[in-house]
């Protein structure tokens, strides 16, 4: 995986990426009512109603697959994803693109979101994206990077005792990978504490940490390769076990053979704006009761 695509891709996981992504979605402009939800719902969109169990199986999902922690940050985010999500399956029927062949074919399961997707298709249009984009984001994106990679191993628990352990038992020589499968939450439970190469340029400036917290980076680039930082790290939701696997020096992709992922991902990214766009514009044309 190259250098654009592998620290977001390896964090960022989402249940409704072939329709729809919460981090890419603005809050939307709700009609607020005083209409009373029906018993069951989480909402209602122009009369239609999401129940709350559509919401925490969504919930359930990111929280086992991507090992996401259950906060109200990630319920209100998936709440806006299903309110889309409705407000586009409402414009797929009523322009009855569920009758069209290849929804028609689509398993049971999947014929929701294929009549969005073909919606999609055909009224969404993102803007061009021009060679000077590219070479203008290659550009800034190698500047944000600094003489070396690193490779750390983080093992997240929900607290301070269970995170001193870990360290103990990492000092004892437990292997690291170990530990996590062992004590370890979400996703460095299941990576076995394994994280992708970042680099970081030092010194270290908020908003150039490719995604990384500050506290994170800071220990990250304090050690040395093997070493194990001596305490656990406080997270928003927990604690963190870090340590640095591998250093090297940071190779920085020739242009022409990075210019064609870069082309993609500014697609992707006109396309989640048009995107955006359009679904605040079919919120603020609809009733939406929360």
């Amino acid at each position: 995986m190259s250098f654009m695509s592998r620290w977001i891709r390896t964090l960022c996981m989402t249940a409704f990426a072939a329709v729809t992504a919460s981090t890419l979605l603005p809050a939307l402009s709700l009609a607020a009512e005083t209409t009373t939800l029906p018993a069951g719902a989480m909402a209602l969109v122009n009369g239609q109603a999401i129940a709350q169990t559509t919401l925490d199986e969504a919930v359930r999902k990111v929280t086992s697959n991507a090992g996401a922690p259950d906060t109200p940050q990630l319920r209100a985010a998936l709440k806006q994803d299903l309110i889309a999500r409705e407000l586009l399956r409402q414009q797929a029927l009523r322009a009855h693109y569920d009758q069209r062949p290849e929804v028609a074919q689509a398993p049971a399961e999947q014929k929701t979101d294929a009549a969005i997707r073909a919606w999609i298709v055909d009224n969404v249009r993102a803007a061009a994206v021009t060679d000077a984009d590219v070479k203008a984001r290659y550009d800034a994106v190698i500047q944000t990077f600094g003489k070396d990679e690193y490779k750390p191993q983080v093992i997240a628990v929900a607290d301070e005792a269970t995170a001193n352990t870990v360290i103990a038992a990492a000092k004892s020589g437990k292997p690291f990978a170990d530990l996590a499968r062992e004590y370890g939450v979400g996703a460095t439970q299941a990576n076995a504490g394994a994280m992708p190469w970042i680099s970081l340029k030092l010194p270290l400036t908020e908003g150039n940490t490719h995604g990384v917290p500050m506290p994170l980076a800071q220990a990250i680039t304090s050690l040395a390769p093997g070493e194990l930082l001596p305490q656990p790290l406080k997270a928003d939701d927990g604690w963190l076990i870090v340590r640095l696997e591998a250093k090297r020096a940071m190779a920085i992709p020739k242009f022409d053979a990075s210019k064609e992922e870069i082309r993609r991902t500014l697609q992707a990214e006109a396309m989640d704006l048009a995107m955006a766009q359009r679904v605040t514009q079919l919120a603020q044309e609809a009733t939406i009761v929360e």
